[in-house]
């Protein structure tokens, strides 16, 4: 009998057969994958499922006792069009919604709002009203129907109209069922959809756990979401850490609030991005739950059930491609195999069309198929984590708690994550690995499969839905109309007033004059204080929109009694530099852009000047700041815009600052109605010699149609960054080859 091979054995072995080449995989987390994992590099027992740490799953029997939730994130255009969207998915075996908001709701507008143009109900439904909140539950009985709302920058009146549509439907708060995310910390890291500062909006966040806490007992108060963190780009290190430090915050503001952890706890939620790295997603959702373990038993929570981490999970997005669309089924088929291995409680699969535009009822039919066909037909769900005791699972599940783990304790030290926002760095770090993983991508080093290899010659066209946004906006602007005029208006304003000054007074006194009479330090507080904050009773900010509601005030009315108190949150994007310059180090491509640019700054006696605008209410900045920082790399003057302006807006910061060119960055469907509108004004202004560019999810059926307006130059996804900036370069007059030619130097 012989001995028993080595792993010393093995590499002597496999280095032969490779004749030396390094088979170690250097992961974006900076992990160094080795090509085999022993029983060596497994130094814990992972435990079991149902117990702590949950590592394994937070439930003993996981999907052999019940599945996981199929929900589809879905809503666009109207009300009526989203309800009946959601009426035929549930027939065919949806089993939970999840509700999609266009941009004007997140960021509390109503549909007339003049900065809304073209946002109405483009990239979610459309809701200014209890009205279209009853509307979207038609028929959907919400004693009995799991409900997700992904909302964050609106979150009172959203929440708000839910509650009391139910009561509408007769149904009390008691029985209401599901999820709102209300998680705004990472609004301010990667998705832009605030509306007030960090503090004021910290405070919303408590209130919601608060009044959820003491009158919705089967509702999930915040989902605490990493998805749109890797979405922006962020390692699954980065993911991890960032979405466990804010869980940790939440938990921290809402004790310090009053709650007891375990009274609260229990309905926290999680949401994460699912990506295409198949095994370390498996390992990131097993991670998260021995962190949040961690976490909660660090924070003195008792209950079991404060310690277990439940997820929903969603397929990624930034994974789909407008190229050769149908292997989009395949990236999320892997995508969700991940998810359902690494242990969610619900799934929302993306459809193959949404790399482009909204998902058409044929595409809607495949992704959530995907799903049945993994819980009926794979097997699966027949043992509880099945690749439990996986040498390279355990291992990649150790080294993502340790360097996850170690990013909390920085965000820690800094005083804890809304004090780690304020500093810029986790926002800074997202946009770093974003713009390295799309470096590796235009350079072919992360192989896309249709993109950047194997690329079709022609592409097949694909139907798409298109949503009328003018339609839309005219037929909420009609009930908006109609609510208004039906209202008691007396005691609607009464109610907005109610709440101005419950977000005007100070919760701490508050609540230490509705206690003891005495403040956080135990100095009782004088007899007049006391007396002022007791006549004003429960200024939760959530119990006084819900009477605004019930008064039929409008979501963007409620949005500014708020803001009357705390104003409205801005900032200036701040693009990071040096990552294209030092990947395309010795790049023969690169350095023709680069010579390009420097050639036609001989020329106009200046750099190239490009602003990078970002117009509507859409905050994903992921594609703008990659182009901006890529740009300025490669020598341009690159102006960043701020988010969420006017065509006007951008107009004047053009004209302003005297740029060459404007890049239109679109993903939420608006481009049609803003982009010529830019490109009109600046014709009024006589600038029309400013070229005019789009990039983004721009649906190939309307490229012709931009161009008609006047657009230039349009960069879907997929695009290399590169040969972006050398089609520039053309634009702007410069005789640049294409790529593999040299640089006819006459021609200069």
């Amino acid at each position: 009998m012989t001995d028993k091979p080595t792993p010393a054995d093995w590499k002597a072995l496999a280095e032969k057969e490779v004749r030396g080449k390094d088979l170690d995989w250097h992961t974006p987390e900076g992990f160094t994958i080795k090509p085999l994992y022993t029983g060596e590099d497994v130094a814990e027992d992972p435990g079991l499922p149902g117990f702590a740490p949950f590592t394994r799953g937070v439930r003993a029997s996981m999907y052999a006792g019940r599945p996981w939730t199929i929900r589809q994130y879905a809503g666009f255009s109207t009300a009526e069009e989203s309800n009946a969207f959601y009426r035929r998915n549930l027939a065919m075996g949806q089993k939970g919604l999840s509700v999609a908001f266009d941009l004007a709701t997140h960021r509390g507008y109503d549909s007339d709002h003049p900065r809304v143009v073209g946002d109405v109900g483009k990239a979610g439904v459309a809701i200014d009203t209890v009205a279209d909140m009853q509307i979207l539950f038609d028929q959907i009985p919400l004693d009995q129907m799991s409900v997700s709302m992904t909302m964050n920058g609106a979150v009172i009146p959203v929440l708000a109209f839910f509650i009391v549509a139910a009561e509408r439907q007769g149904v009390s708060q008691d029985k209401l069922d599901g999820t709102i995310q209300n998680d705004i910390l990472k609004e301010f890291m990667v998705r832009n959809t605030y509306i007030y500062p960090p503090e004021p909006s910290m405070r919303i966040v408590s209130d919601i756990i608060a009044y959820t806490s003491a009158n919705m007992p089967k509702f999930n108060s915040i989902s605490i979401s990493g998805y749109h963190m890797h979405e922006a780009g962020a390692t699954a290190v980065q993911e991890l850490a960032f979405t466990i430090a804010d869980g940790k915050e939440y938990a921290q503001r809402a004790m310090a609030a009053g709650l007891d952890i375990d009274a609260f706890a229990g309905r926290l939620s999680f949401f994460f991005g699912i990506g295409m790295n198949f095994f370390m997603e498996v390992a990131k959702l097993r991670a998260a739950r021995t962190l949040w373990w961690r976490v909660m038993d660090g924070l003195g929570a008792k209950s079991e059930r404060s310690k277990m981490l439940r997820t929903h999970c969603q397929t990624s997005g930034v994974s789909l491609q407008e190229q050769d669309p149908y292997n989009n089924v395949i990236r999320t088929t892997i995508e969700a195999l991940a998810s359902v291995l690494g242990g969610t409680q619900s799934l929302h699969t993306n459809a193959l069309d949404e790399a482009i535009a909204l998902p058409t009822d044929f595409s809607a039919r495949i992704a959530r198929n995907t799903q049945l066909v993994i819980q009926e037909e794979s097997g699966i769900c027949n043992v509880v984590d099945p690749l439990g005791g996986s040498y390279y699972v355990e291992a990649l599940t150790k080294q993502l708690v340790d360097d996850a783990w170690a990013l909390i304790e920085e965000v820690d030290a800094a005083g804890g994550m809304t004090a780690y926002v304020g500093t810029g760095k986790p926002k800074a770090a997202i946009e770093t690995a974003a713009a390295q993983k799309q470096t590796g991508i235009d350079r072919g080093e992360t192989v896309i499969v249709g993109v950047n290899k194997y690329r079709k010659a022609e592409e097949d066209p694909i139907d798409t839905l298109d949503i009328d946004n003018h339609a839309v906006r005219e037929s909420q602007i009609a009930r908006l109309k109609a609510v208004r005029a039906g209202r008691d208006e007396a005691a609607c304003q009464a109610a907005l007033k109610a709440l101005t000054e419950a977000a005007a007074a100070d919760p701490r006194a508050a609540r230490a004059a509705l206690a003891d009479g005495r403040d956080d330090k135990g100095v009782p507080l004088p007899p007049s204080v006391i007396e002022e904050m007791r006549a004003k009773g429960d200024i939760n900010l959530l119990a006084r929109a819900v009477e605004c509601a019930r008064h039929d005030a409008t979501l963007g009315e409620i949005s500014a009694a708020m803001e009357a108190a705390f104003g409205r949150y801005d900032t200036m994007p701040r693009p990071v530099k040096g990552i294209y310059a030092s990947a395309y180090a010795g790049d023969s491509r690169y350095a023709q852009v680069v010579e390009g640019v420097e050639a036609v700054a001989r020329r106009l006696g200046r750099k190239p000047k490009i602003m990078v605008a970002k117009m509507g209410q859409d905050g994903h900045d992921r594609g703008a700041n990659v182009i901006a920082s890529a740009f300025a790399d490669m020598g341009f003057d690159v102006l960043s815009g701020p988010l969420f302006q006017t065509p006007q807006e951008t107009c004047a910061m053009a004209l302003e600052n005297g740029v060459d060119a404007v890049g239109c960055s679109s993903l939420a469907a608006g481009h049609k109605t803003l982009i010529p509108e830019l490109i009109e004004l600046l014709r009024e202004a006589g600038r029309a010699d400013i070229k005019v560019v789009a990039g983004g999810v721009i649906p190939p059926q309307d490229y012709e149609f931009l161009k008609r307006a006047g657009v230039q130059g349009i960069y879907g996804p997929g695009s290399n960054v590169v040969e972006c900036a050398a089609d520039m370069l053309r634009l702007l007059g410069h005789n640049m080859p294409p790529a593999g030619e040299e640089i006819n130097e006459a021609a200069e």
